[in-house]
């Protein structure tokens, strides 16, 4: 186990957290929304399809969010479920069909229907007394399935449960953050307590550092490496996410080329 300070990893921050080392990435379909209304959708279009290989991912995106044009909000807000039933006709990413793609669609409708935005709906849930986004995520999760009728959904974890909801909590990194690489738009006084998006690479780096000792990258896992990037930095724990993940996730970067970094400070 190494030891790591806020210098190191300030210094990752300032080197790798760059719009140009995005992609291949989901966010990077939010940079072409400049209408919080219209990000914070395809923003959620996007993190819910995170799953599986990325050409995958983008290529389905991609499906989803070219038939709504500029504006995927004017688009939901002008469709009936019957709609994008239709629009969506055979519509398959791994687990996820054009079916369920409808439900969370109409889902999505019915929210804004309700709350105005995604955004309002989450707030909904928050109390300032809340230790992380946990428990507000948990209540929106739920309002979104909720017109579906059914809880299960591979579009949708539900946080309530041990799974770490790494799609989810990267949906909420990208609206709550601002930099150069998350967009932002929702209220930036969430941000500390915002959860990691637990992945392997994020788990590996969290093992290695000795932000956890568990063996599963289930929820209480991300709690505890979330913990650690908050000892070193409270005001943004998830700060450091994306910087870190480009090691492992693009083909010219490595974690043999980020413990080269760690070794200099040393």
């Amino acid at each position: 186990m190494k030891k790591i300070s806020r210098e190191i990893l300030d210094s990752v921050y300032n080197s790798y957290n760059k719009r140009e080392l995005v992609s291949p990435d989901p966010l990077e379909f939010l940079f072409a929304y400049k209408h919080k209304k219209d990000r914070e959708i395809a923003g959620l279009i996007a993190a819910s399809l995170a799953y599986g290989r990325v050409a995958q991912i983008l290529k389905s995106v991609s499906s989803v969010l070219s038939p709504m044009g500029a504006s995927p909000y004017s688009f939901i807000d002008s469709h009936a479920k019957k709609d994008f039933k239709k629009i969506f006709s055979g519509f398959k990413h791994r687990f996820t069909t054009d079916s369920e793609l409808a439900d969370f669609l109409h889902g999505i409708k019915i929210t804004l229907s309700e709350y105005g935005s995604l955004e309002a709906c989450f707030d909904d849930g928050y109390k300032n007394t809340h230790e992380t986004v946990h428990e507000a995520l948990t209540g929106f999760a739920a309002k979104l399935k909720k017109p579906s009728g059914s809880n299960k959904s591979s579009l949708l974890p539900d946080p309530a449960l041990k799974s770490a909801c790494k799609r989810l909590h990267l949906f909420l990194r990208w609206m709550i953050r601002s930099d150069e690489v998350d967009p932002g738009g929702w209220k930036n006084s969430y941000t500390p307590k915002l959860i990691v998006p637990l992945d392997t690479h994020m788990y590996h780096f969290g093992k290695f550092y000795g932000f956890t000792s568990r063996a599963g990258a289930d929820i209480l896992t991300a709690l505890e490496i979330t913990s650690g990037f908050r000892r070193l930095c409270p005001d943004d724990p998830v700060k450091y996410d994306f910087a870190l993940t480009r090691f492992g996730r693009r083909n010219e970067l490595n974690w043999e080329i980020l413990d080269g970094i760690m070794n200099d400070f040393a």
